[in-house]
């Protein structure tokens, strides 16, 4: 079932950082603040940010997830962490579990450009999926690979923004080009 969007309101985009450290604060978020400074420099269309850090539990990530899509009608939601082999990294796994279609693509080519600067990005088990009508994204946790992940898949996400019937989001040209196939 799509998500009914308010064309005439900014684009809401679901930013979650997936850490125990952070959600206790024990440790500084690094990745949410990349993530929304990330979308400060591409997106030209309005957007707001709805952020959370919450910590590596289940329920708590399902939840999470299913109310930006369902409840705050995020068009998009990236989330940052959890996604190694460690066991308490859940984060792909859930986001399987609350989407209707994978997106397998997106995870292909964040690994692809990350194994290109770092033999271990391996191990790392990043996907995309939709779930009512908003693209959920899973990437790394560190800062600088979420930068690297982003430049690889951005250009694709306001189109499958579009084919979810979301809000036409726009991106600066000097930073990113949004790819849209040419009408005819």
């Amino acid at each position: 079932m799509p998500n009914s969007f308010d064309k005439n309101a900014p684009a809401k985009i679901g930013i979650v950082t997936v850490s125990d450290r952070a959600s206790r604060g024990e440790y500084e978020d690094r990745g949410g603040p990349a993530i929304h400074e990330y979308l400060s420099e591409v997106l030209t269309s309005p957007w707001e940010p709805v952020a959370k850090v919450i910590p590596d539990d289940r329920d708590t990530l399902a939840r999470t997830l299913i109310s930006l899509a369902d409840d705050m009608r995020c068009c998009l939601i990236i989330t940052t962490g959890g996604t190694g082999p460690a066991i308490r990294d859940i984060t792909p796994d859930i986001t399987e579990q609350v989407c209707e279609k994978m997106m397998p693509g997106f995870g292909e080519l964040m690994r692809k450009v990350s194994l290109e600067k770092v033999p271990t990005a391996i191990l790392s088990r990043q996907t995309a999926g939709i779930r009512t009508g908003s693209l959920i994204i899973n990437l790394p946790g560190q800062p600088k690979a979420i930068g690297e992940c982003l430049d690889a898949v951005f250009p694709a996400i306001p189109y499958c923004i579009d084919l979810l019937e979301g809000p036409y989001l726009t991106t600066n040209p000097e930073r990113i080009e949004a790819f849209r196939p040419k009408k005819k």
